[in-house]
């Protein structure tokens, strides 16, 4: 019987789970699907760094329980079997990261154990705290995967909109790089909802009836962390809905200029990192992931201001834009199980590479 992995990824936008099933040898996406959680579990997810211990270890083993019930759904979706299934990756819910806190942590939940124990397989989860426990910033996890399968090629930007923006640099002859950017689909997912009642701009439609004020932009794009040299990573509420009250919601009458603000905030941060931080000789193509990479308007500014760069998306390499995080994980899960590196220290800044992750067995 095949031996296959799977992956699970939910994102700082705390919308559902992607589950994603890979073959691992030669590397292959079999089959991927994104479970929405209810509106109400998305909304306790997105505030569950200020709960109580007591309702933050609630949430924590509901959240495990929950994944098996998706973990069968998606098995009984795609005939897969249980028995199949050599590993799963677990990434969990990020609740908190602070690297630069004055004691370094990073907290991600959705208890492994029920996973294990009734799937039958072994689980490995909690991939960020060893790289902080080796003086890194604990993210961005990505690069391996992307040093892992375009290291050898020509030089490529792969960049992940997510609810954060982050990207990694790897090519044949590339130091890899990889660092959070800035700004991703948050900001603009929290505009949508608060005018126009929607959850995202779909296709960015609703920016591209706006206009950017680009003046803006560039005050923020003034602020410290977009200057600081990386390795640098963000949490999730780093660009939350303080920060669009602070800097946004007082200077736009028309909710349409403020999408295309937004936006145009998100691709001028990833065309500031690129032109600070990124070898013009490796400023070739930026390859766009994550649910990002369907606005529309954003892929539109990115090229505007990287004229002299090819964007496209992970699906022109034959990877699902929002399978990919997920695929990541699973491999990242295989290769923790047979003790072997799944790390990029030189994306996080730890002091070496290492194999990330806890294994919880099953028997």
């Amino acid at each position: 019987m095949r031996k296959i992995a799977l992956g699970l990824m939910s994102g700082t936008s705390a919308d559902g789970l992607t589950v994603c099933a890979v073959q691992i040898r030669p590397f292959k996406v079999l089959h991927f699907k994104n479970y929405a959680y209810p509106a109400a579990l998305q909304q306790r997810l997105l505030s569950a760094f200020s709960l109580r211990a007591a309702e933050l270890s609630a949430l924590h083993f509901e959240l495990g329980r929950l994944y098996v019930k998706i973990v069968r759904k998606f098995l009984k979706d795609f005939s897969l079997s249980a028995r199949e299934i050599e590993v799963i990756g677990s990434h969990g819910q990020t609740v908190y990261h602070g690297p630069h806190d004055k004691t370094p942590n990073t907290l991600q939940i959705g208890e492994p154990s029920f996973l294990s124990a009734q799937i039958g397989c072994p689980v490995v989860s909690d991939f960020r705290p060893m790289d902080i426990a080796l003086g890194g910033e604990g993210a961005p996890l990505i690069p391996f995967f992307d040093e892992y399968f375009w290291g050898k090629k020509s030089a490529k930007i792969l960049l992940n909109v997510g609810g954060i923006s982050n990207f990694s640099v790897v090519g044949k002859k590339v130091k890899t790089l990889g660092f959070d950017v800035g700004p991703g689909n948050t900001l603009i997912d929290l505009a949508c909802q608060t005018f126009f009642k929607k959850p995202f701009d779909k296709n960015g439609t609703l920016a591209a009836q706006g206009s950017p004020d680009k003046e803006l932009v560039a005050r923020l794009l003034t602020q410290p962390y977009f200057s600081q040299k990386p390795p640098k990573s963000l949490d999730k509420n780093t660009f939350g809905e303080a920060y669009l009250k602070k800097y946004f919601l007082n200077d736009f009458k028309k909710p349409h200029d403020l999408l295309a603000t937004l936006t145009w905030f998100t691709a001028a941060s990833v065309a500031k990192a690129i032109a600070d931080f990124v070898p013009p000789a490796h400023q070739k193509e930026v390859i766009v992931s994550g649910g990002g990479c369907y606005n529309k308007t954003l892929l539109v500014y990115l090229q505007t201001l990287l004229p002299q760069i090819k964007v496209t998306t992970s699906l022109s390499y034959g990877i699902d834009p929002q399978a990919k995080e997920s695929a990541a994980f699973a491999l990242f899960a295989w290769l923790a199980l047979h003790r072997k590196i799944n790390h990029c220290a030189a994306a996080t800044g730890a002091k070496r590479a290492a194999v990330l992750g806890k294994i919880t067995l099953c028997k």
